[in-house]
């Protein structure tokens, strides 16, 4: 995990309509950068409706939201429409940025082992850096914590 305090990495990734999208494009007070592991499973809607179900305490508090996987830009779209998300999903096919944000490397699932994208999140204030960070997060609550933090910050 990245520590508060640290810079956060600059990106530029697709989102699921194909746009590049940047860190430094978003002009909020905070941005929460969250990784999940596959669009459409079970943990990642769940945790993926709870960003929707709270956004407009996100936008109430000048927080934007971004997702980011390792699914190419065609499995994001799907996703995001089916369910209504109203921030961006960004495909990070090789995990290139997810490494650098210490939130890709080798998983087991199943007696398999893979590399894949860890369950972990980051809130980045307005200078760049990381000013909260979560490890293997629950995704039925983790939009709630964030805010609860944010509003602590």
């Amino acid at each position: 995990m990245l520590d508060v305090g640290t810079q956060a990495p600059e990106f530029t990734l697709q989102n699921q309509d194909g746009e590049d999208v940047s860190l430094d494009s978003f002009d909020t007070d905070y941005v929460v950068v969250y990784f999940y592991p596959r669009a459409d499973t079970p943990g990642c809607t769940t945790e993926a409706c709870s960003f929707r179900d709270n956004w407009d305490t996100f936008e109430d508090h000048d927080v934007a939201v971004v997702g980011i996987s390792d699914d190419p830009v065609d499995d994001l779209e799907p996703f995001a429409e089916e369910y209504d998300l109203p921030f961006d999903l960004l495909s990070d096919e090789d995990g290139s940025v997810s490494s650098q944000y210490d939130s890709y490397g080798e998983k087991q699932m199943f007696g398999n082992e893979f590399d894949g994208v860890f369950r972990n999140t980051y809130v980045v204030g307005p200078d760049g850096e990381v000013v909260l960070a979560y490890e293997g997060v629950d995704p039925e609550q983790h939009a709630q914590e964030i805010l609860a933090d944010i509003e602590s910050l």
